[in-house]
Order: structure tokens, then sequence, then C-alpha cells
């Protein structure tokens, strides 16, 4: 025993303390220096991250371990962001304090502290390349804290589990659990921490395990796949692996490692900070990259029905066009072709034989619609002169599925795929993914992700889990949920299933997604028979745009409810969503956002009987103007939707 204390008061006599606050004050990290680089965080002078350990374990050596600081420098910065594809604002104010510090043997450490978290990241300038063994990111949690979390059983994962809400009893109990990122502590007293990264290049995905001693976490990662073996049409298996998590260049920055901290549970929702890390842009022209909306024949069988349809309905030519026709109708830019038009997963070029690719594009060419092919990951690899061809047909994107792996090998092939679509001028949506980590920045043509409990889930999609989205996944990144169903009911009435495919949530509920859930390529999953027959629900999906100029959050409590302004030009939409705790919860929105003058708000609402039948809703319309209130009454499971224009 007196040994151990000898060992930390010498330990503590050699520390040294740098000190960096946010521009507010109300945000402040201290990094220690002696036996290691320690950290801790602090808001409002209350500890919210403590007895942080920062280092990276190369082979032969553990930079951060007795470490020797060369030189320490802090500059403020102050710049404004446009990103090329705006999710929340199309203008970003990237504010903030910073400490560098560089350590002898060629390594820095660099901290950036805003008045809504901090970050950061090390720095190395080393000669050639490095194998990174272990990287060490370990901190303690308040004593009293919760997680909200998605868990695996191992590192293979589309990021497509349930969440889970753990007390610290529960998280320390967990180790035999792969904890992904984001992962959102509500730190008490009001406080809540996400817990994210950005800039995520040539390295592993980060997921979460509980630390030693109880109440704090601590980084493991999946190491680099050496040798695979064939597992079918969509995967491989890992037969091999190495003992490093990467191998890189040893001249390099190193993905950030963010908190996002705040008293305020929407400013979790407004929050950008995925976006003021990224690396910067790599597409020189962007012009021609253009998010929007698709039609998804999966979720509904491509099986339309109406009167109209005097075709053998399927993944055929006919139905098709009748797809192209009825985006055509509603302005809505692209239709999807997904698994089924090919003739194999093998063959990118081997559509089945019931489907004329050609003429399907050069029909939507005429209808102004796009076509988007998707793909197993397996055969972009072992075809990756499609993206070229794809080019020359006339494709406007493609859909890449099943990668459901993050290791290195793997982050590297979202980025070759990004950068070999850009110099096509293709755009690619990422099925069976990781969590965004700041790639859809450096390569803007990557308009969205899935990695989330989406509506393909069906009856396990439940608006419990969803109401965490905009506080966690969708809050890092572009999400690919996959919204607009027709049929909607409520959990304990669900008996749906494709072709005949219902949502758990009210009508009302998956209206409002459409402005809740930001995504560059959003998709209109329903059957247009049903859409036809709904005009005006389908006309207010089809037309919410899926980039804004500026997003509000007018009233959050993350897990319980989330409504949302967000503008577009001089238009805003309104979107409300909430669990199904409570049979009815009301509330009272200021519009203190809006401009000077009358408007006229268009509300779709939760009907009286919506807590039983799902689909009962009510369109409202009134004038409004700035500072007016207006009443929100969502049933369980409910939502509001609006435009004010």
């Amino acid at each position: 025993m007196s040994v151990a204390v000898t060992l930390l008061a010498v330990a503590g006599v050699h520390a040294k303390s740098y000190d960096v606050a946010s521009p507010d004050g109300k945000i402040s990290v201290t990094v220690s220096v002696g036996s290691e680089i320690n950290y801790s965080v602090d808001m409002d002078g209350a500890k919210v991250l403590d007895n942080g350990v920062i280092s990276l374990v190369l082979d032969g050596r553990e930079l951060g371990v007795k470490p020797a600081v060369a030189s320490v420098s802090r500059h403020e910065v102050s710049r404004l962001l446009h990103p090329v594809v705006p999710f929340k604002f199309s203008e970003i104010k990237d504010h903030y304090n910073q400490l560098l510090i560089k350590f002898k043997g060629g390594y820095s450490l660099e901290w950036r502290v805003f008045d809504d978290g901090a970050a950061y990241r090390l720095i190395t300038d080393l000669k050639g390349d490095v194998n990174v063994l272990d990287e060490v990111f370990s901190v303690s949690l308040p004593a009293d804290f919760t997680m909200h979390v998605q868990q695996s059983g191992g590192f293979k994962t589309s990021y497509e589990e349930r969440y889970s809400h753990l007390g610290a009893q529960e998280w320390n109990e967990s180790g035999d659990k792969y904890t992904l990122l984001p992962v959102l502590v509500d730190a008490g007293q009001g406080r809540k921490v996400r817990i994210s990264e950005s800039a995520l290049n040539d390295y592993p995905a980060m997921f979460l395990a509980p630390g030693e001693g109880g109440g704090s976490l601590k980084a493991i990662f999946p190491r680099v796949p050496l040798k695979f073996g064939d597992d079918g049409d969509r995967s491989v298996k890992i037969l091999e692996e190495a003992d490093y998590i990467a191998h890189t260049s040893g001249r390099r920055a190193f993905p950030w490692r963010y908190f996002v901290i705040t008293g305020n549970d929407g400013e979790i929702i407004e929050n950008t900070m995925t976006a003021r890390l990224a690396d910067d842009c790599e597409i020189a022209d962007t012009s021609w990259i253009k998010p929007g909306t698709t039609t998804w024949e999966w979720w509904n069988g491509a099986t339309p029905y109406g009167t109209d349809v005097d075709f053998v309905a399927g993944c055929n030519t006919p139905t098709y066009k009748y797809f192209i026709d009825f985006a055509s109708k509603y302005g809505i830019d692209y239709v999807l072709l997904d698994e089924g038009w090919g003739n194999s997963t093998r063959d990118p070029f081997a559509p089945n034989g019931d489907l004329d690719l050609e003429e399907l594009i050069a029909y939507g060419k005429e209808k102004n619609v796009g076509v988007i092919l998707w793909l197993t990951w397996l055969t972009v690899e072992n075809n990756f002169d499609l993206f070229k061809k794809y080019a020359d047909m006339g494709v406007a994107g493609v859909k890449i599925d099943f990668m459901d792996r993050s290791d290195q090998w793997m982050v590297d092939f979202y980025e070759r795929v990004a950068k070999e679509a850009a110099d096509n001028k293709l755009f690619v949506d990422f099925h069976g993914a990781f969590k965004p980590a700041g790639l859809e920045y450096k390569y803007p043509n990557v308009l969205s992700y899935e990695g989330v409990r989406g509506m393909e889930q069906m009856g396990g999609c439940l608006p419990d889990n969803s109401v965490y989205l905009p506080f966690m996944r969708n809050a890092v990144g572009p999400m690919d949920y996959t919204p607009g169903a027709i049929l909607a009911y409520q959990p304990d009435r669900y008996r749906c299933g494709r072709p005949n495919s219902g949502s758990i949530g009210t009508r009302a509920y998956q209206m409002a997604l459409f402005v809740l859930f930001e995504t560059g390529l959003q998709m209109l999953a329903d059957n247009p028979t049903l859409y036809y027959a709904n005009d005006d629900i389908t006309r207010f999906m089809a037309d919410v745009p899926v980039t804004t100029d500026e997003t509000v959050a007018l009233d959050a409590k993350a897990g319980e409810y989330a409504i949302v302004a967000k503008r577009k030009g001089d238009r805003w939409y309104i979107g409300g969503m909430t669990n199904g705790e409570q049979e009815w919860r009301d509330f009272e929105l200021t519009l203190d956002f809006l401009g000077d003058g009358e408007y006229a708000l268009t509300s779709y609402e939760d009907g009286v009987n919506a807590p039983r039948q799902a689909m009962h809703y009510v369109k409202n319309t009134r004038k409004v103007r700035k500072g007016d209130t207006v009443k929100v009454r969502m049933a369980r499971n409910g939502g509001y939707a609006a435009v004010i224009e």
C-alpha cells in the first residue's frame, strides 16, 4: 500500500497540467502530462469526464507513455463552413480554442474545445509505415450515469441493433458486448454527453466496452483481416487476422474522438460536430451531386395493383416504368432498382431476363427521373470497373449493401468506392453499413448510410427505439431509414409483411419522419398504388427537401419526443415524434423563428382515434406570424407534420 501511494505521489509531482476552455468559457479541458497523458472535462465547473487516458501502441513503443513535452501552443479559430450537402445548416460556424501539445519522439496531441463540446486527436510524424497494435481511449463517467447504446455480439455488425439503456451497474456488467458509436451518456444534473468519431480514414471504427474498475469506458477495435475465404454471394469469411488494428502511414492525423456536451437535449439534435471535424472536400467540381428523393420497390414487393396496372408486377421493365411514371408525377428524383433487378449478385452487368436496363434508363431520362442500382459490396470489389460503365450507361448512383464490418480494410473500401464513384460522377448510398464518421464531407457524393434499425425491420422498428435517432445515430450523419409507410399501426395491432407492408406509429408520425430524419437520399418506401390513393400525404412526403438551410429544435427530450423546425429558403417544415409511453402528449410551440409577415401553416396531426387507429389524422390550415403559438397534440407513437410558407 505505501509503495503504491509513493509511486502516485512521485507521478503527481512530475505531472504538468495544460488547460483550454471553450470560447464561451463553459466547457474546459485539463490535460495532465506525467507518466502518461490524462485529461478531464468540466462543464460549468462540474466534472463531466474524468481520468481520461490517451495513448497509441505501436510496434516496439507506446506513444503517450512517459511523454516528454517539446512545445505547447494555443490558438482561437473562427470560420464558416458551407457543406456541399447540408443536412442541418447550409452555413456552419466553426469556433473553437485549440491546444496543441507536441511531444518529443514525433507525435502531437491536438484538442479543440467548442461551446458545445470537445474533441482530440493524435498526430504522428514518423518515418515509413507503422503497425498500430492498439489505441488507448479510456475515460471515467460521473457516478450516477445512464448509457444509451447499441450493442452487438462482435465486430461483425450492420449497426441495426436496438438501443439498450444501461445504468452504471448494468454497464459495468456488459463486458461481453461490443458497444457501437455513437453512445449517449446521461451524466446527471440534466447533462448529456454524446461520444463519436470523425475523419475516420485508413483506420478501424472504434467500439466501446466497460473499463477497469467500473464506471468507465474504454476503446476496442477490430483487427486487420489478412486472409479471406468464400462465404457466398454477399460476404467473405475472415480466416486470419493480424495482431494489429491498422497498418498505416507514420505521418498522419488519426481520427477525432469527440464529446458533445450539453444541458439542452435540443442542442444534441442541432449539433454539427462530425461536419466540423471532418476532412475537407476532395471533389473539385461538386455541381453534379444532386441529393433528392427516390422510390423503393423492395419494401412493397414491387407489386403495384391499381386499376391502371395491366401487367404482371415484379422486378421487370413495365413495373419499373410504372414507378418512373409515379416518380415523375410527384417530382421524385430517382427510382431505385433493389435486389432482384440483376440476374446474379456476382455480375453487375446482367439484368434479369424480364428487365431491359438501357430502356429503363432512357425512359427515366425522358421523365427526368434517374436510376439507382443495388449491388453487394463483394460484387463491387470484384468489378471495380462498374463505376465507369454505369456512368457511360447513364446510371445516377449505386446502393451498396452487406458490408457489415468496420475494420481498416472495410473503412478503406468505403473511401475507395466514394472516390471511384466521384471520379465517374456517381453518388453512393451505403447499406449494411457502419455509422457515418465524416466521409460524407470528404466525398459528398456519399449521400447516405443505413447503419440504423430502420423501417425495413417492419414490426421490429418501434417508435420507442426510433425516437432516439435524432439524438444519436442521425445526429452524427445522414441516415437511410426508408420512411414513407401509408399503412400505419399501433404495436398491439400490427399484422403486416411484404408485399402489404406497414409501419408502427401513426400516419402523422410517418409524415413527420421526412422532416426529422436527415439524409441526402430520402426514400418513399411504399407502393405507388397507396401513394396515389393518398395524394395529400404523398405530396407532403415528396416535397420535403432533403437539404436544409437551418435547423431549430423546438422541444426535445432524448428517448421521449423531438419536435424540430427546418428551413429551406423561405419555407419552414416542422416534424414531431414521440414514443409510446403516454396516450397523449401536449406541447405549445412558439413560432419565433419566422421572419416578418404573414404565413400559411398546413399541419397533419394525429386524429382523436390515433391511439387505437394509427391511420387517423386530420389536416388543418391557419394563418400565422412570428411569435404566434401553436398547440400540438401527439398520440402514443404519434407525430406532427407541418409546412409554413
